[in-house]
Order: structure tokens, then sequence, then C-alpha cells
């Protein structure tokens, strides 16, 4: 007797990275999670892990790098682990800089898996709406969500070039 195996979607495609550029409150977590679950991948976020191992410490640009740095270096490697074994993997961590992106880039490379950049390209009017719909329940003042947060966080982003050879599926939003 021959068995014959089947098998449903997504566990039979081949691994995918999954990950995002786009402004703060661009709506970048809550695709994160619909392609997750469509994909059936693993999903891992950057602030929920930033959250939970240095509760109240990013409270500027210089800590964000020094926290979110420590997060990558031992978060790669098992992404790398996952992608190897298999495991879509959808990663709700910024790639707006290209020095973020280049991280992004190795462990690509590393796992030798296909890959899909979504860039959101919302309008800074949206976002900024969208952070203070978020943060509407939040204190007066609290951290990354006020107007002037999105600026300067803003200020630092740069959307995917053509040279990175990354492939962007673009969310263009109005």
């Amino acid at each position: 007797v021959t068995e014959v195996q089947t098998c449903a979607l997504p566990i039979c495609r081949p691994p995918l990275l999954i990950f995002f550029c786009g402004k703060m409150a661009a709506g970048k977590s809550t695709l994160a999670r619909q392609l997750a679950e469509r994909d059936g991948a693993i999903m891992l976020s950057q602030d929920a892990l930033l959250d939970s191992l240095f509760p109240n410490l990013v409270v500027n640009v210089a800590s964000y790098i020094e926290y979110a740095g420590r997060v990558n270096k031992v978060v790669a490697p098992i992404v790398v682990d996952m992608l190897t074994r298999g495991v879509s993997v959808v990663l709700d961590f910024p790639a707006n800089t290209r020095n973020q992106r280049a991280w992004f880039r190795g462990i690509i490379e590393q796992a030798g898996v296909a890959h899909e950049l979504h860039f959101l390209d919302t309008p800074d009017d949206i976002c900024k709406a969208q952070l203070k719909a978020r943060s509407a329940h939040l204190p007066p003042g609290t951290k990354w969500t006020t107007e002037e947060d999105f600026d300067l966080i803003a200020s630092h982003f740069r959307a995917p070039a053509e040279d990175e050879a990354f492939v962007v599926i673009r969310h263009a939003r109005a």
C-alpha cells in the first residue's frame, strides 16, 4: 500500500522571511499579525521584546539603538535556525534605515531563503492620527506618543532603495 501524504498550505511552502518598513504608526504591527496568520508563520515583535527585557529603558534614540542592538544580536541566529528548518518568520522589527535593512540582509543570506519587505508608504498625517488614536488611553507625555516623538523618529526614516535589491511589496495609503 502506498501512502500519499497531502499537506495544506502554508506548511508545504518554502520558508519565507517577512519584514517591514514604514514610519511610526504606519500600521506595520497590524500587517505583521495579518501576514503571520495568513502564512502560519512565527511572529516576533521587537517592541514586545524591548518592553519585556528592558522595561522603561528605551527613552531616546540612543537607548533604542543600544537595546534594539542587543535584542537583534540574540534574535538573528534563532531566526536563521527557524528559517533553515523550514519555518517562515515574520519579524515585526523596523527596516526603516539602511543599517536596519543590512541586519535583515544578513539573516536572508545566512538562511538562504526568500523574503518580502513590506513597505507601508503612509503619509505623515495618517501616521500622526493613528499614533494619537493608539495613545489616547495613555497619560499625557508618555514617551513615543507625541507628534514631536514622531517627527524625531521619522527624521531617521529612509525608504528602501533599488540598489538594496530587496523584494519590496509597497502598500500605499492615501
